[in-house]
């Protein structure tokens, strides 16, 4: 999954998305191991009670660019979390991503504002904040309705 951030017009996102595309067509991308990356713990506290997550922690540009593309399976209790040094709307999508995805946009407050479910995958369609965001975790298809994640619950890592 790729993240890229929204900071102006949307002609100017899609010329971004244009070029970027265009630039991994060749796949001369470095792609990062996963078992390269940092892990940590997140917690998501709703209402039906407390979930953890082992996550890889999507820390560098680099890494926020590939996210969980090539991957081609997802535990349960696994996902992603991709921290961002300050709020700001930030958009999705799922070139060369091969399985599901459910995206949990999380506030300033550590509460989740916005939950996109089920990402298709390979899909080339923007999936945004719509408001800014300080992180976006990403867990396998379905987990959050399977879970009963809701808009509002609670997130620390």
């Amino acid at each position: 999954m790729r993240p890229f951030v929204r900071r102006h017009s949307a002609k100017t996102a899609a010329l971004f998305l244009l070029a970027f595309s265009a630039g991994c067509a060749g796949q001369d991308v470095a792609v990062h191991d996963l078992a390269s990356l940092h892990r940590a713990d997140v917690t998501v506290q709703a209402a039906a009670g407390e979930h953890r997550f082992h996550v890889w922690l999507a820390s560098t540009p680099e890494e926020q660019a590939q996210g969980l593309m090539f991957v081609r399976d997802l535990p349960a209790d696994q996902g992603m979390l991709f921290p961002n040094p300050q709020p700001r709307v930030v958009s999705f999508w799922m070139k060369n991503t091969y399985i599901e995805l459910d995206l949990l946009f999380i506030g300033q407050d550590h509460r989740i504002l916005k939950i996109a479910p089920r990402a298709t995958p390979l899909s080339l369609e923007t999936i945004s904040s719509d408001k800014p965001a300080i992180a976006v975790l990403e867990i396998r298809g379905g987990e959050a309705e399977r879970r009963s994640i809701k808009t509002g619950d609670r997130v620390s890592w």
